[in-house]
């Protein structure tokens, strides 16, 4: 999978992102990926990855999901994202993987999975589901 130059020219505006550490890896055809370093700034108090950082790039995985099925003159917003958390983020590294459940022309049904990277082993840590919506640029 490969990354369109406008969805990552939209990642890269987003600062909190930046913050994180986190990298685009793939967005096209209704799927993407982005990564995160688990930082020391970003633990919560028992020494695991902290949730906030498993719910930002989840829900950014299934928000550049849907973008990658729009036209160039869109973008989307987060309507609502449940999240599930399955597991501690234990390791070095997250991987959120979003795909596209159901598209539509308002709404957008999306899915991410984030796993946790420990000596080359993932564990999935977190199920979230959401709705996106198209808006015009």
């Amino acid at each position: 999978m490969s990354v369109d130059p406008r969805i990552q020219s939209s990642f890269d505006r987003q600062s909190m992102m930046r913050t994180l550490g986190a990298q685009l890896t793939a967005a096209e055809n209704g799927r993407a990926a982005i990564t995160a370093p688990i930082l020391p700034e970003t633990l919560q108090q028992q020494g695991f990855g902290h949730a906030g950082l498993t719910f930002s790039i989840g829900d950014s995985a299934a928000g550049y999901a849907a973008l990658s099925i729009l036209r160039a003159d869109q973008e989307v917003l987060t309507a609502e994202m449940k999240i599930n958390l399955l597991a501690p983020a234990k390791g070095d590294l997250l991987i959120a993987r979003g795909r596209v459940i159901k598209p539509g022309r308002r709404l957008i049904v999306t899915a991410a999975d984030v796993f946790a990277r420990s000596d080359g082993a993932e564990t999935h840590i977190a199920t979230l589901i959401g709705t996106m919506i198209p808006t015009e640029i």
